[in-house]
Protein backbone atom coordinates (compact mmCIF):
# COMPACT_ATOMS: atom_id res chain seq x y z
CA UNK A 1 0.00 0.00 0.00
CA UNK A 2 1.57 3.52 -1.00
CA UNK A 3 0.85 6.21 1.21
CA UNK A 4 1.17 9.88 0.13
CA UNK A 5 1.95 12.01 3.60
CA UNK A 6 0.65 15.65 2.56
CA UNK A 7 3.51 17.47 4.38
CA UNK A 8 6.64 17.13 7.05
CA UNK A 9 5.24 19.21 9.27
CA UNK A 10 4.81 18.21 12.65
CA UNK A 11 1.82 15.84 12.05
CA UNK A 12 2.95 14.33 8.62
CA UNK A 13 6.73 14.31 10.01
CA UNK A 14 5.90 12.29 12.99
CA UNK A 15 3.15 9.83 11.56
CA UNK A 16 5.46 9.49 8.44
CA UNK A 17 7.99 9.22 10.28
CA UNK A 18 6.69 6.32 12.55
CA UNK A 19 5.16 4.76 8.85
CA UNK A 20 8.89 4.46 6.94
CA UNK A 21 10.30 3.51 10.16
CA UNK A 22 8.60 0.72 9.84
CA UNK A 23 9.40 -0.40 6.74
CA UNK A 24 6.06 0.86 4.88
CA UNK A 25 5.66 2.76 1.24
CA UNK A 26 5.61 6.44 2.28
CA UNK A 27 6.31 9.28 0.32
CA UNK A 28 6.05 12.64 1.38
CA UNK A 29 4.95 15.62 -0.83
CA UNK A 30 6.45 18.53 -0.09
CA UNK A 31 6.89 22.57 -0.75
CA UNK A 32 10.55 23.69 -2.38
CA UNK A 33 11.65 25.17 0.93
CA UNK A 34 10.74 21.92 3.36
CA UNK A 35 12.42 19.60 0.30
CA UNK A 36 15.15 21.77 0.36
CA UNK A 37 15.50 21.59 4.21
CA UNK A 38 14.95 18.37 4.26
CA UNK A 39 17.75 17.17 1.69
CA UNK A 40 20.70 19.02 4.14
CA UNK A 41 19.10 17.81 7.63
CA UNK A 42 17.27 14.50 7.04
CA UNK A 43 13.43 14.00 8.44
CA UNK A 44 14.63 14.18 12.22
CA UNK A 45 11.99 13.25 14.86
CA UNK A 46 12.83 13.52 19.09
CA UNK A 47 10.20 12.21 20.85
CA UNK A 48 9.43 9.85 24.03
CA UNK A 49 8.94 7.00 22.42
CA UNK A 50 12.38 7.28 20.96
CA UNK A 51 14.50 9.65 18.32
CA UNK A 52 14.54 9.03 14.54
CA UNK A 53 16.41 10.09 11.77
CA UNK A 54 15.62 9.41 7.92
CA UNK A 55 18.41 10.77 5.67
CA UNK A 56 16.87 10.61 2.55
CA UNK A 57 12.79 10.06 3.36
CA UNK A 58 11.43 9.73 -0.12
CA UNK A 59 8.88 13.00 -1.12
CA UNK A 60 8.33 14.47 -4.34
CA UNK A 61 6.96 17.78 -5.34
CA UNK A 62 3.34 18.66 -6.63
CA UNK A 63 3.79 18.77 -9.97
CA UNK A 64 6.42 16.10 -10.09
CA UNK A 65 3.20 13.41 -8.99
CA UNK A 66 2.75 10.64 -12.21
CA UNK A 67 0.42 8.46 -10.56
CA UNK A 68 -2.34 7.91 -8.17
CA UNK A 69 -1.89 6.60 -4.32
CA UNK A 70 -3.62 4.55 -2.43
CA UNK A 71 -3.88 6.45 0.92
CA UNK A 72 -3.08 10.40 1.00
CA UNK A 73 -2.85 11.40 4.46
CA UNK A 74 -3.70 15.51 5.17
CA UNK A 75 -3.03 17.05 8.70
CA UNK A 76 -2.20 21.04 6.97
CA UNK A 77 -4.12 24.09 8.02
CA UNK A 78 -7.82 24.49 7.12
CA UNK A 79 -6.47 27.74 6.04
CA UNK A 80 -4.40 26.24 3.67
CA UNK A 81 -6.77 23.87 2.72
CA UNK A 82 -7.23 24.73 -0.63
CA UNK A 83 -4.40 24.81 -1.85
CA UNK A 84 -3.27 21.51 -0.21
CA UNK A 85 -5.95 19.79 -2.23
CA UNK A 86 -5.12 21.19 -5.28
CA UNK A 87 -1.18 20.21 -4.64
CA UNK A 88 -2.46 16.25 -4.19
CA UNK A 89 -5.44 16.36 -6.25
CA UNK A 90 -2.58 14.80 -9.02
CA UNK A 91 -2.48 11.37 -6.54
CA UNK A 92 -5.99 11.01 -6.52
CA UNK A 93 -7.24 8.02 -8.67
CA UNK A 94 -10.18 5.77 -8.59
CA UNK A 95 -9.47 3.87 -5.75
CA UNK A 96 -7.42 6.34 -3.40
CA UNK A 97 -8.35 6.89 0.18
CA UNK A 98 -8.10 10.34 1.46
CA UNK A 99 -7.43 10.22 5.10
CA UNK A 100 -7.62 13.84 6.88
CA UNK A 101 -6.60 14.92 10.36
CA UNK A 102 -7.77 18.03 10.60
CA UNK A 103 -9.70 19.35 13.77
CA UNK A 104 -13.34 20.05 13.03
CA UNK A 105 -16.08 18.93 10.78
CA UNK A 106 -15.79 21.83 7.84
CA UNK A 107 -13.03 20.31 6.16
CA UNK A 108 -14.46 16.88 5.58
CA UNK A 109 -17.44 18.42 3.79
CA UNK A 110 -14.73 20.05 1.30
CA UNK A 111 -12.95 17.03 0.86
CA UNK A 112 -15.93 15.85 -0.34
CA UNK A 113 -17.23 18.52 -2.78
CA UNK A 114 -13.96 17.91 -4.31
CA UNK A 115 -12.94 14.44 -4.73
CA UNK A 116 -15.98 12.51 -3.92
CA UNK A 117 -17.91 11.23 -0.71
CA UNK A 118 -17.04 7.80 -1.28
CA UNK A 119 -13.05 8.57 -1.52
CA UNK A 120 -12.49 10.38 2.19
CA UNK A 121 -12.11 8.79 5.64
CA UNK A 122 -12.66 10.42 8.80
CA UNK A 123 -9.64 10.56 10.95
CA UNK A 124 -7.80 12.47 14.51
CA UNK A 125 -5.07 12.62 15.79
CA UNK A 126 -3.95 13.09 19.65
CA UNK A 127 -0.21 14.57 19.44
CA UNK A 128 1.48 17.32 20.81
CA UNK A 129 4.44 18.23 18.31
CA UNK A 130 5.82 21.20 16.67
CA UNK A 131 8.66 21.94 13.96
CA UNK A 132 11.94 23.51 15.64
CA UNK A 133 13.69 26.60 13.72
CA UNK A 134 15.89 23.87 11.78
CA UNK A 135 12.86 21.82 10.85
CA UNK A 136 13.12 18.88 13.41
CA UNK A 137 9.77 17.62 14.85
CA UNK A 138 9.50 18.04 18.49
CA UNK A 139 6.65 15.58 19.96
CA UNK A 140 6.04 17.92 23.28
CA UNK A 141 4.26 14.53 25.35
CA UNK A 142 3.33 10.79 25.65
CA UNK A 143 0.31 11.12 23.43
CA UNK A 144 0.52 9.63 19.66
CA UNK A 145 -2.19 8.39 18.73
CA UNK A 146 -4.30 8.22 15.20
CA UNK A 147 -7.96 7.05 14.86
CA UNK A 148 -9.21 6.43 11.68
CA UNK A 149 -12.24 4.77 9.87
CA UNK A 150 -15.88 4.85 7.95
CA UNK A 151 -17.61 8.07 8.52
CA UNK A 152 -21.00 6.02 8.45
CA UNK A 153 -19.68 3.66 10.43
CA UNK A 154 -18.55 0.01 11.17
CA UNK A 155 -15.64 -1.69 9.35
CA UNK A 156 -14.31 -1.99 5.65
CA UNK A 157 -12.05 -3.69 4.10
CA UNK A 158 -10.37 -0.56 3.20
CA UNK A 159 -10.04 0.10 7.06
CA UNK A 160 -9.08 -2.93 7.78
CA UNK A 161 -5.88 -3.06 4.78
CA UNK A 162 -4.93 0.46 6.34
CA UNK A 163 -4.53 -1.09 10.11
CA UNK A 164 -2.69 -3.54 8.57
CA UNK A 165 -0.47 -1.32 7.36
CA UNK A 166 -0.76 0.52 10.62
CA UNK A 167 0.13 -2.29 12.63
CA UNK A 168 4.08 -2.42 14.38
CA UNK A 169 4.43 1.71 13.50
CA UNK A 170 5.31 3.68 16.75
CA UNK A 171 2.26 5.20 17.20
CA UNK A 172 -0.77 4.08 18.73
CA UNK A 173 -3.86 3.42 15.86
CA UNK A 174 -7.22 2.98 16.47
CA UNK A 175 -9.22 1.50 13.46
CA UNK A 176 -12.68 3.54 14.68
CA UNK A 177 -16.15 2.34 14.34
CA UNK A 178 -17.26 5.66 15.37
CA UNK A 179 -15.01 8.17 13.96
CA UNK A 180 -17.63 10.90 13.48
CA UNK A 181 -18.94 11.11 17.05
CA UNK A 182 -15.40 10.91 18.04
CA UNK A 183 -14.25 13.56 15.70
CA UNK A 184 -17.13 15.42 17.26
CA UNK A 185 -15.82 15.06 21.04
CA UNK A 186 -12.55 15.92 19.98
CA UNK A 187 -14.05 19.32 18.19
CA UNK A 188 -15.84 20.11 21.47
CA UNK A 189 -12.50 20.00 23.50
CA UNK A 190 -10.37 21.91 21.02
CA UNK A 191 -12.88 24.66 20.21
CA UNK A 192 -13.59 24.99 24.33
CA UNK A 193 -10.03 25.12 25.10
CA UNK A 194 -8.76 27.18 22.28
CA UNK A 195 -11.00 29.46 22.72
CA UNK A 196 -10.42 29.41 26.64
CA UNK A 197 -6.91 29.42 26.42
CA UNK A 198 -6.98 32.19 23.43
CA UNK A 199 -9.21 34.75 25.68
CA UNK A 200 -7.78 34.71 28.57
CA UNK A 201 -4.25 34.29 26.88
CA UNK A 202 -2.91 32.11 29.90
CA UNK A 203 -3.40 28.24 30.70
CA UNK A 204 -5.84 26.25 31.90
CA UNK A 205 -3.90 26.27 35.92
CA UNK A 206 -3.86 29.98 35.52
CA UNK A 207 -7.58 30.22 34.91
CA UNK A 208 -8.08 28.57 37.67
CA UNK A 209 -6.06 29.67 40.18
CA UNK A 210 -7.79 33.18 38.90
CA UNK A 211 -11.18 31.49 39.92
CA UNK A 212 -12.22 31.04 36.32
CA UNK A 213 -13.51 27.36 36.40
CA UNK A 214 -16.97 28.58 36.24
CA UNK A 215 -15.67 30.84 32.65
CA UNK A 216 -14.36 26.92 31.65
CA UNK A 217 -16.97 25.15 32.04
CA UNK A 218 -19.33 27.35 30.47
CA UNK A 219 -17.65 27.62 27.31
CA UNK A 220 -16.82 23.50 27.33
CA UNK A 221 -20.82 23.07 28.36
CA UNK A 222 -21.98 25.37 25.58
CA UNK A 223 -19.75 23.24 22.69
CA UNK A 224 -20.96 20.02 24.06
CA UNK A 225 -24.95 21.45 24.08
CA UNK A 226 -23.66 22.71 20.05
CA UNK A 227 -22.74 18.88 19.33
CA UNK A 228 -25.64 17.60 20.82
CA UNK A 229 -27.92 20.07 18.87
CA UNK A 230 -26.15 18.46 15.50
CA UNK A 231 -26.61 14.84 16.72
CA UNK A 232 -23.56 14.03 18.18
CA UNK A 233 -23.93 14.17 22.18
CA UNK A 234 -20.61 13.41 23.52
CA UNK A 235 -20.58 10.48 25.60
CA UNK A 236 -20.03 10.51 28.88
CA UNK A 237 -16.42 9.80 29.66
CA UNK A 238 -15.73 12.66 26.97
CA UNK A 239 -17.48 15.29 29.14
CA UNK A 240 -15.80 13.76 32.40
CA UNK A 241 -12.59 13.61 31.15
CA UNK A 242 -13.48 17.60 29.29
CA UNK A 243 -14.37 19.18 32.65
CA UNK A 244 -11.80 17.86 34.30
CA UNK A 245 -8.97 19.16 32.04
CA UNK A 246 -10.70 22.27 31.76
CA UNK A 247 -10.56 23.07 35.62
CA UNK A 248 -7.41 21.37 36.26
CA UNK A 249 -5.77 23.32 39.12
CA UNK A 250 -1.95 24.01 37.92
CA UNK A 251 -2.43 22.77 34.50
CA UNK A 252 0.26 24.30 32.11
CA UNK A 253 -1.84 23.30 29.26
CA UNK A 254 -2.45 25.85 26.20
CA UNK A 255 -4.41 25.50 23.28
CA UNK A 256 -1.80 25.07 20.17
CA UNK A 257 -4.26 28.25 18.86
CA UNK A 258 -3.23 30.11 21.98
CA UNK A 259 0.71 29.36 21.52
CA UNK A 260 -0.07 30.40 17.16
CA UNK A 261 -1.14 33.77 18.85
CA UNK A 262 1.77 34.58 21.11
CA UNK A 263 3.91 34.20 18.38
CA UNK A 264 1.86 35.97 15.84
CA UNK A 265 1.17 33.12 13.56
CA UNK A 266 -2.59 32.30 11.37
CA UNK A 267 -4.97 30.60 13.27
CA UNK A 268 -7.81 28.24 12.30
CA UNK A 269 -10.09 30.75 14.15
CA UNK A 270 -13.37 29.76 11.73
CA UNK A 271 -12.61 26.46 11.30
CA UNK A 272 -12.22 25.31 14.43
CA UNK A 273 -14.59 28.14 16.58
CA UNK A 274 -16.90 29.83 14.31
CA UNK A 275 -18.11 26.34 12.68
CA UNK A 276 -19.16 25.31 15.92
CA UNK A 277 -20.59 28.32 16.68
CA UNK A 278 -22.21 28.46 13.66
CA UNK A 279 -23.97 25.10 14.60
CA UNK A 280 -25.38 26.19 17.80
CA UNK A 281 -29.18 26.53 17.72
CA UNK A 282 -31.45 29.59 16.85
CA UNK A 283 -32.20 31.78 19.18
CA UNK A 284 -29.60 32.56 21.45
CA UNK A 285 -29.65 34.66 24.25
CA UNK A 286 -28.97 38.34 23.48
CA UNK A 287 -25.70 37.90 25.94
CA UNK A 288 -22.89 37.00 24.07
CA UNK A 289 -21.65 33.76 25.34
CA UNK A 290 -17.72 33.02 26.33
CA UNK A 291 -17.89 31.00 23.16
CA UNK A 292 -18.95 33.80 21.03
CA UNK A 293 -16.64 36.27 22.94
CA UNK A 294 -13.74 33.86 22.11
CA UNK A 295 -14.83 33.57 18.51
CA UNK A 296 -15.06 37.76 18.88
CA UNK A 297 -11.41 38.08 20.23
CA UNK A 298 -10.03 35.67 17.75
CA UNK A 299 -11.46 37.23 14.55
CA UNK A 300 -10.28 40.79 16.26
CA UNK A 301 -6.79 39.51 16.00
CA UNK A 302 -6.76 38.47 12.74
CA UNK A 303 -7.86 41.52 11.74
CA UNK A 304 -5.33 43.70 13.77
CA UNK A 305 -2.57 40.58 11.89
CA UNK A 306 -3.81 41.46 8.61
CA UNK A 307 -3.38 45.12 9.33
CA UNK A 308 0.01 44.68 10.43
CA UNK A 309 1.11 42.97 7.66
CA UNK A 310 0.04 45.92 5.31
Amino acid sequence: MRFLMVGAGALGGYFGGRLLEAGRDVTFLLRPRRAAQIAKTGLVVQSPFGNLQLPSPPHVLAEDIKAPFDVVVVGSKAYDLDSTMDSFAPAVGPNTVILPLLNGMSHIERLVERFGDERVLGGLCMISATLDDEGRVLHLNDMHGLSYGERAGGRSARVDAIAAQFDGAKFGATASETISQDMWEKWVFIASAAGLTSLMRASIGDIASAGGQDVALAIFDECCAIAAHNGFTPRPAAIERGRAIMTAPGSPMTASMYKDIVRGAAVEADHIVGDLLGRAPAGRSAIPSVLRIAYVHLKAYEAQRARQAT
